[in-house]
């Protein structure tokens, strides 16, 4: 793990050699340890899944009660990484990173060491708040980090430590419990807590000392308004595996009154969590629609691809697994030649190039006659995640360079606000689809070909709505409309 993410660094490095002069190497490990920071938070998203069974097992549990080891790191992570974007823009980033990470590394070691599941999942939660200052502030100490005109590149690397950490998590976890008890996929985090710690203590930059009178204050209200409507919309999402009840629905109605009464709040506030004058910026309402769809339609490929694989396909659980990592593997290889192309030819153009190759692989998908197998299905998914890869480094690099300085933290947060809750919303909403286009309440006992429409029509959908993001692009960059016609790199290299 630490091996491919030092590569990954030595490729970056080697090619900007000729611009050594205007960097230290301060700088390069700073962003080796933001690496292992979103390495980290991202591996934990999805560690604790292969170890369900055995957790149900340990502590004589239902699957419901531990399915809540994995919500309680992903809601407090959806409710909260706004929240301490903001805290970072005000208290400062570099102490506030150091706070997370050793949260992060301490509620993991809790993890381990806990007898109950109840304090189990507290300490998930507390892990999550920290994962939660880690994501959000690694993307935001970027622009501090490195130039301007290098700054693709860097969110291409952590694109790929994203990508590797998420692929990693389920295989990983179930070699350390094999081996080691479930307790390892928690304790594993304390020594690269550690290193992280090291790493940022030393390299990051000092948080720029702004006098007392001139720093911004803190919204109590509407940061209590913001982290009640995200987790009764998340909870609303995530409860009943895609089944709406009436709890669902009571869920949902508080999260929109709560939305309501936190955009009236924040017009009122002396000191807003989010300045709505920002969403006049089309850039900024853009960026955050367009990742919002994209991840709705990515967890489609989660959702669909193992009951496709298995009850059309026929393959056995190993080759299930085998073709389900086939696209975070390309995700993973394809972050930081992605951020080459967002270098060399705009930020701007590869997001238009990264949602048509999104919405030609799904378009495919939804095309794609069951005799042609495997790969028929893998072809198109390699398409999609490539293309995602292009997408996700291109548009937070548009997202990020745009923003002032002062907003870094909490719009980073926002932009990983906008890509959870895609995840939660697809997971629910796009299983949703697949369930009612097989026509059954369980896709396991549906015939194949049931299963193969279920899947057709799901990306039918999913194609429909990156068409969606593909209209909202061009109006936000109005000014390069032309782009298509004038294909060349932004400046000489």
């Amino acid at each position: 793990m630490l091996l491919t993410m030092l590569k990954t660094m030595t490729a970056v490095r080697n090619e900007n050699v000729a611009e050594s002069a205007q960097r230290t190497p301060s700088a390069w490990w700073a962003l080796a340890g933001l690496s292992l920071s979103m390495l980290m938070a991202s591996l934990d998203t999805s560690i604790a899944n292969a170890g369900l069974p055995t957790l149900a097992q340990a502590f004589a549990a239902s699957f419901q009660e531990v399915q809540w080891i994995v919500l309680a790191y992903l809601l407090t992570i959806t409710t909260l990484i706004v929240i301490v974007g903001r805290l970072g823009d005000i208290v400062g980033r570099r102490r506030l990173l150091l706070a997370g990470i050793g949260l992060f590394t301490v509620a993991s070691l809790l993890c381990g060491v806990v007898s109950t599941l109840p304090l189990l999942i507290a300490a998930r939660a507390a892990q999550g708040l920290g994962a939660a200052i880690m994501m959000s502030l690694t993307v935001a100490f970027v622009g501090e980090t490195v130039p301007k005109a290098k700054i693709g590149r860097a969110m291409g690397l952590l694109g790929t430590m994203s990508a590797i950490g998420t692929t990693l998590g389920p295989s990983l976890g179930g070699v350390l419990i094999a081996g080691f008890g479930w307790q390892s996929i928690f304790l594993i985090n304390v020594p690269l807590g550690i290193l992280n710690l090291l790493l940022a203590q030393r390299h990051l930059p000092a948080d720029l000392r702004t006098p007392k009178a001139d720093r911004p204050g803190f919204d109590p209200v509407g940061t209590l308004l913001l982290a009640l409507t995200l987790a009764a919309y998340a909870l609303a999402m995530t409860l009943g595996r895609g089944r709406f009840g009436r709890l669902n629905i009571a869920l949902l109605l508080a999260a929109g009154v709560g939305l309501g009464l936190f955009v009236f709040a924040e017009t009122k506030a002396k000191f807003p969590l989010v300045h709505l004058a920002g969403f006049r910026d089309p850039v900024m309402r853009a960026s955050l629609a367009m990742s919002a769809l994209v991840s709705t339609v990515m967890m489609a490929t989660l959702v669909v691809g193992p009951f496709y694989l298995s009850e059309s396909l026929g393959l056995g659980t190993a080759l299930v697994g085998l073709a389900l990592s086939a696209g975070p593997l390309v995700a993973a290889l394809n972050g930081v030649p992605a951020g080459r192309l967002v270098d060399r030819f705009g930020a701007s153009r590869m997001t238009i190039m990264g949602l048509v190759g999104i919405a030609v692989g799904a378009t495919l998908l939804a095309l794609m006659p069951t005799r042609f197998g495997l790969v028929g299905y893998i072809a198109p998914i390699v398409l999609i995640t490539a293309s995602y890869a292009l997408f996700q480094v291109s548009n937070n690099t548009v997202f990020m360079t745009e923003m002032r300085a002062e907003q870094r933290g909490v719009n980073s947060g926002m932009l990983s606000l906008s890509r959870n809750l895609g995840l939660i919303t697809g997971a629910s909403v796009m299983g949703a689809v697949f369930a009612a286009a097989t026509a059954a309440n369980d896709a396991t006992t549906s015939h194949p070909e049931a299963v193969a429409t279920g899947m057709r029509i799901t990306f039918a959908v999913a194609a429909g709505l990156i068409v969606v993001a593909l209209a909202i692009a061009p109006r936000s960059r109005a000014s390069q409309s032309e782009w298509w016609l004038n294909l060349k790199p932004t400046a000489p290299r």
